[in-house]
C-alpha cells in the first residue's frame, strides 16, 4: 500500500513537470510567431536593424551592444534585461526608461509573456 502511494506521488510530480514543460514550449512557440510578426520589423535575432539584435538578451545589460547606437537614456539606464524588466519594457518603454527611442509597446499581457518566453528560450543568463 505504501509503495503504491509513493508511486502515485512520483507519477503526479512527473506529470506536472511534463505539463509545465509543454506549456513553456507552447508559450515559446507562440512567442516566436509574435516576435516575427510584431518585433521582427525592427529587431533581428543576430543582427542589428532599427533596433538592436535580441538573441541572448537575457542577462545582458541594457545599451551594451557596441555595434548599435542606443539612446543616451538607454545607455545610462543601468539595468540588466530580466523577465521582469522585459515585461515592464514591453508594457511601456517610456515609463521604464524615459526619453528612449522605442515607441512600440505590446498591449496584451499574454503576448508579452509569450515573447519573453521565446527570448528566454533563445539563451542568455
Amino acid at each position: 500500500m505504501r509503495r503504491s502511494a509513493i508511486a502515485a506521488v512520483i507519477m503526479t510530480v512527473v506529470s506536472l513537470s511534463a505539463r509545465q514543460a509543454a506549456v513553456k514550449t507552447q508559450d515559446s512557440l507562440r512567442g516566436k510567431d509574435l516576435f516575427e510578426r510584431r518585433c521582427g520589423g525592427c529587431h533581428g535575432l543576430d543582427n542589428d536593424k532599427e533596433g538592436p539584435r535580441l538573441r541572448s538578451v537575457f542577462g545582458r545589460p541594457a545599451g551594451s551592444i557596441t555595434s548599435f547606437k542606443y539612446s543616451d537614456a538607454l545607455k545610462k539606464a543601468n539595468i540588466t534585461w530580466t523577465a521582469e524588466y522585459l515585461e515592464k519594457w514591453l508594457t511601456d518603454p517610456e515609463k521604464l526608461i524615459p526619453d528612449n527611442d522605442m515607441a512600440f509597446h505590446v498591449e496584451k499581457s499574454e503576448e508579452r509573456r509569450d515573447i519573453i518566453a521565446y527570448l528566454k528560450a533563445l539563451g542568455g543568463k
